[in-house]
């Protein structure tokens, strides 16, 4: 009888709780997303278009016309409309442009090739339209590679680590029906990307560059992630590269955790720690010298959420020495293949704080120590070689526009190969102290040469270079790269376009709504309102069960009525 008298007290009681929880789930969504299962969203086209067993089959549809005005005029990097049609399945209205930086003006001056790189914008000119909810794809040329395969290997280490990075598989790609090639298909680096990666939208993109339109390093600009100062416009070269709109709040986030970073206050908390140590010890194993680890501060995405800093990795096809002539004359092979592991980031200082942390470190090498134990010489590798090589051998060797002979390319992947095991055997070396892991160890100390792996015997100019022989001309002064928003940071001031432009790369031509007539009936992602309740799908799934608790509760313990 106490219970039943008490019993809208107790409901009341309940309720309130349930309430209460679910103002706190509110209160602490991000925290409580990542106890009930994480933040990545399964997205459709990870299976759809990224399922490296198959290579793909993209059929670009093109008014020929058009499509000979788009490579005519490729260094304006001016979206065109066409139809896509991918292993079968037809994209209408689809916005498609060439892209690159050096690769595109080289291309451009060069007689010989139209063989650029492209972008495909799935809702350039229908909103909304997607490719298995995927925004933008990335379509790869392999400039410089001779082997195919650079970036496809290092996209591997990163999917083998789990790191936050593009999703990638190869591309056979035909232009109206006729063969043009085989390209690396990525995912680009925007909306489906975060939202695949962190569950959400609402983060802050950038795309820092540290080249001026001339190829030169215009420095101290922020590209390097150094903290400098309090002072926004000392960072220009961030704020130029957004890739999603942002602001001086935004801004102002990005240079706190700067600052702290530098200080060493708190890494937890402005660092996104074990995905940046992952991405550091996969970056280095690649000796990707065009990039933070180089002289260029720049071929690296940043990306911030609630102060917290990430960097995701792009542009991969001059790893393992494919800088060529802009490397050291005193470079060789082995220089390149024992590349020391520590103090590896000489672009930025972004990075020594996390370093100089005793765990950190320990952890950072513990990740290098599994991709040279378990993926190299566990079977990894292995299998990603021979997978690659029984798909694209023969593409390759019927390729109308590769850069390279088959037999070129025969030759520098059976070189990759064994570079990638020498490299291999020099981490391990570096780890365990036989080889100098710091490069003034290994420069001060002539005696320690005989420790390191030898490579003496290995050409890499095989496995392709920045020089690409007679293909590498010199450029015209002034000559444009890719420097667009979403994908670059320069802008074109009004009024003074690239030759063959009337427009700026990133305005839109045509119309933006859909068209009854050609759409066929389609799922496509989710608009941001619809990400945004996908972002708190977790939270509200939560509250529902204690709201549904609750009033379980109360029907079963309501007061009975008196006979």
């Amino acid at each position: 009888m106490i219970a039943y008298k008490n019993i809208s007290k107790i409901v009341a009681v309940v309720m309130a709780g349930a309430v209460c929880f679910c103002l706190a789930a509110m209160a602490f969504e991000k925290t409580l997303t990542e106890v009930f299962g994480g933040s990545h969203v399964t997205m459709e086209y990870e299976s759809r278009l990224f399922d490296t067993d198959e290579v793909l089959h993209i059929n670009i549809i093109m008014d020929e016309a058009e499509w000979d005005d788009m490579l005519s005029n490729a260094v304006s990097e001016t979206y065109g409309q066409c139809d896509v049609e991918i292993n079968g399945e037809m994209f209408y209205r689809v916005g498609i442009r060439p892209k690159g930086n050096t690769s595109l003006t080289s291309i451009a001056n060069d007689p010989e090739t139209d063989r650029y790189s492209f972008k495909l914008e799935f809702d350039r000119y229908v909103d909304g339209q997607s490719c298995y909810g995927l925004d933008k794809l990335v379509l790869n040329n392999n400039y410089a590679d001779a082997t195919n395969m650079k970036e496809a290997f290092v996209y591997d280490m990163y999917r083998y680590l789990d790191v936050d990075a593009s999703l990638y598989n190869y591309a056979q790609i035909s232009v109206n029906g006729d063969d043009w090639g085989v390209y690396l298909a990525l995912e680009a680096v925007e909306e489906s990307f975060m939202l695949r990666n962190y569950g959400t939208q609402r983060g802050k993109l950038y795309k820092p560059e540290s080249m001026n339109m001339r190829g030169e390093q215009s420095g101290g600009n922020g590209a390097d992630l150094n903290y400098m100062d309090d002072e926004l416009d000392s960072y220009s070269a961030i704020w130029d590269g957004e890739v999603t709109d942002s602001g001086k709040a935004d801004h102002r986030r990005v240079v706190t955790a700067l600052k702290n970073i530098a200080e060493g206050a708190s890494l937890e908390t402005y660092m996104d720690v074990d995905n940046l140590l992952k991405y550091m010890a996969v970056h280095v194993f690649s000796v990707n010298e065009d990039s933070l680890s180089g002289r260029m501060a720049h071929n690296y995405y940043l990306y911030e959420d609630d102060g917290r800093l990430n960097i995701l990795p792009w542009d991969y096809n001059l790893t393992l020495g494919g800088m060529g002539g802009m490397r050291s004359s005193n470079d060789s092979a082995t220089d390149m293949v024992n590349d020391a592991i520590d103090q590896a980031f000489s672009g930025t200082a972004f990075f020594d704080t996390l370093m100089e942390n005793e765990e950190y470190h320990s952890r950072y090498f513990g990740y290098l120590q599994q991709l040279a134990d378990e993926y190299i010489s566990g079977g990894g590798f292995e299998r990603f070689y021979n997978r690659v090589r029984g798909q694209i051998d023969s593409l390759v060797e019927r390729d109308p526009t590769a850069f390279y002979t088959y037999e070129e390319y025969s030759k520098a992947a059976d070189m990759l190969y064994e570079v990638v095991q020498l490299r291999g055997q020099s981490i391990k070396g570096q780890i365990e102290g036989t080889i100098p892991s710091t490069d003034s160890e290994q420069q001060n100390s002539n005696a320690v040469s005989s420790s390191f792996v030898d490579a003496s015997h290995l050409d890499l100019s095989v496995m392709g270079s920045m020089d690409m022989g007679d293909r590498m001309k010199q450029l015209p002064e002034g000559q444009a790269g890719e420097f667009s928003k979403q994908d670059e940071s320069f802008s074109f001031e009004e009024g003074n376009f690239p030759q063959g432009s009337d427009r700026p790369p990133n305005e839109t031509t045509g119309e933006s709504e859909r068209d009854p007539g050609k759409m066929p009936d389609r799922n496509f992602a989710e608009s941001n309102s619809d990400s945004a309740m996908k972002d708190n799908l977790v939270l509200y799934g939560v509250c529902l069960v204690i709201l549904m608790i609750a009033l379980l509760f109360a029907k079963r313990y309501r007061r009975r009525p008196r006979k």
